[in-house]
C-alpha cells in the first residue's frame, strides 16, 4: 500500500539492506524487510536474492494476508515515522484479539513533539480493529479496574500528556500510572473495599493499552511499551481522510475477520516461546507481538524481529540522551573516551568537561549549572560514589575513576564503545 506522493511501505526482502545489530548481541544481526526505491543510487539495481531463500518466507497464509490487509488499512489513514513502526502498530494490533494468552500485555506509546502528528487519528483506526475498545479519556482508575475481566477490554487513552504532562498532573494521577504499570504483567491486582459492609475485593488490572499524547510518557510506561515516535506529515505526503460512516465498516469486518482467525490458536499461543531478539523486559513487551508473527507466518516472523532489534534499539540510544537517567552516564562516558589517557578525574575536570558540551544539558543544570553535590548525587542511583583519585600529576583530590563507572556503563549504555575496555591504568580511590 502506498500513500500518494510518499514512499511506499513493500514486504519484499532486500539482500542489499544494511544489516542491523541486535541490541546486546552485536554478533547477529538482521536485515531490512522493506525496499525503498529511492534509497539506492538512480541507476543501481538492488541486489538480486535466490528464489530458495524467499520463496519460504513469501508463501502466503490466511494469517499473513490478513496482518498484509490489515497494515495496508492502517497505512491509508495515517503515516508511520518508519516501515518498522507500521509492521510494529499492526502485530499490535492483532495481539489484542489473544489477550488471554499473554503472559505481558504491551502497551503502545502513540508520541509526538508537537499538535498534528497523526496521534489521535492513529487511535481512531485503533478504536475500530482493536479488541472491545475503551476509551479511557477523563475516566477515573476505579472506573477503567472495574472494566477489566478475565476477557479484558483493549484501553485507549488520547492526550495522555493532560494525566502526565507536568509533575503536579502526574502526583495527580498517580493511580492511574500504577494501573497502568501493573496491567503490563498478568496477575497483578488492586484491592479495593466494595458494598456498604466494605469488603475487600480484588480487581484484576491486565489489559493492553495504547495511550497517544504530546511528549514522553513516565518512564515505567515508556518502559513496558512498543513507543511510536510520530511526525507531522511532510509537504507531498498524503492520507485518506477517516469518514465514520464510509471508513468503519470496512474496518469492523477486517478486525472480525483477524478475530475469527486468531481465536482458535489462543492454547497455541500461550504455549509459545518464541526466540527473541531482545532481552529482558523489552522481550517480556514484544513478545505477544513476535507470537502473532510466527502464528501469521510468511514474511512476518522476520518483519516482526527486524521492527523490534531496530525500534528496541532507537529508545535505547534516546534513552541516553534524557537529561535523567542513563545521560549522566553518556556523557561521562564520553569524557573519558576524551581523556583516554587518564583513568581518574578530579571532580572539577569532569564538571568542567561536562558543562562545556554545547549538545548536553549540564551548563544550564540548576541555578549555575551542574554541581559536585548533584553529580554525586545523580551517579549515586548507580551506586557511583567519589573517593580520592591519584592524577596524572601525581596529586590526589576528590574525584571519579573511570573503573567505578564499567559495571554501570554496561547495563545502562549498552551503545559499542572503546571506553568500555579494561582501563590499562591502575587508580587510586
Amino acid at each position: 500500500m502506498e500513500h500518494a506522493g510518499a514512499e511506499p511501505y513493500s514486504h519484499t526482502p532486500a539482500a542489499w539492506w544494511p544489516p542491523v545489530a541486535i541490541p546486546g548481541n552485536p554478533s547477529q544481526s538482521l536485515g531490512s524487510p522493506h525496499q525503498h526505491t529511492n534509497d539506492s543510487a538512480p541507476d543501481a539495481a538492488p541486489a538480486a536474492q535466490p528464489a530458495e531463500e524467499t520463496a519460504p518466507d513469501l508463501e502466503p497464509t490466511e494469517g499473513s494476508a490478513l496482518l498484509d490487509e490489515l497494515r495496508a488499512q492502517i497505512a491509508r489513514f495515517v503515516i508511520l515515522p518508519s516501515p518498522e513502526a507500521l509492521d510494529a502498530v499492526t502485530l499490535w494490533v492483532a495481539a489484542t484479539h489473544l489477550q488471554p494468552a499473554w503472559q505481558h500485555a504491551p502497551r503502545l506509546a502513540v508520541v509526538g513533539p508537537a499538535k498534528r502528528c497523526g496521534k489521535s487519528r492513529l487511535l481512531d483506526v485503533l478504536t475500530e480493529t482493536v479488541h472491545e475498545p475503551m476509551l479511557t479519556i477523563n475516566t477515573t482508575p476505579a472506573a477503567v479496574f472495574r472494566s477489566i475481566s478475565e476477557e479484558p477490554p483493549t484501553l485507549l487513552v488520547d492526550e495522555a500528556d493532560t494525566i502526565f504532562g507536568t509533575p503536579k498532573q502526574a502526583e495527580k494521577n498517580e493511580e492511574m500510572r500504577g494501573l497502568l504499570n501493573a496491567g503490563h504483567q498478568r496477575n497483578r491486582y488492586v484491592t479495593r473495599v466494595v458494598g456498604n459492609d466494605h469488603t475487600p475485593h480484588r480487581f484484576a488490572t491486565f489489559a493492553m493499552a495504547a495511550l497517544a499524547g504530546i511528549g514522553d510518557l513516565p518512564d515505567t510506561i515508556m518502559d513496558r511499551a512498543v513507543v511510536i515516535r510520530m511526525r507531522r506529515r511532510a509537504e507531498g505526503e498524503r492520507v485518506k481522510p477517516f469518514r465514520s460512516r464510509r471508513d468503519i465498516p470496512a474496518l469492523h469486518d477486517l478486525r472480525d475477520r483477524i478475530a475469527a482467525w486468531a481465536r482458535p490458536l489462543l492454547e497455541e499461543a500461550a504455549e509459545l516461546e518464541p526466540e527473541m531478539p531482545v532481552e529482558d523486559r523489552a522481550a517480556d513487551t514484544w513478545e505477544p507481538l513476535v507470537i502473532i508473527a510466527d502464528l501469521a507466518a510468511g514474511p512476518w516472523p522476520r518483519l516482526a524481529r527486524t521492527a523490534c532489534a531496530r525500534m528496541v534499539a532507537t529508545e535505547v540510544e534516546a534513552e541516553e540522551e534524557r537529561p535523567g537517567g542513563a545521560r549522566i552516564l553518556a556523557d561521562v562516558r564520553r569524557v573519558f573516551a576524551a581523556q583516554r589517557e587518564v583513568d581518574s578525574l578530579s571532580t572539577d575536570e569532569l564538571l568542567y568537561h561536562l558543562r562545556r558540551d554545547a549538545e548536553a544539558p549540564w551548563a544550564e543544570w540548576g541555578r549555575n549549572g551542574l554541581d559536585a553535590r548533584e553529580l554525586a548525587r545523580m551517579l549515586s542511583a548507580y551506586d557511583i560514589k567519589p573517593g580520592n583519585v591519584r592524577l596524572i600529576d601525581g596529586t590526589q583530590r576528590k574525584g571519579y575513576t573511570r573503573n567505578k563507572f564499567l559495571d554501570a556503563w554496561r547495563r545502562y549504555c549498552p551503545t559499542v564503545h572503546p571506553v568500555d575496555a579494561e582501563p590499562t591504568l591502575q587508580a587510586t580511590g
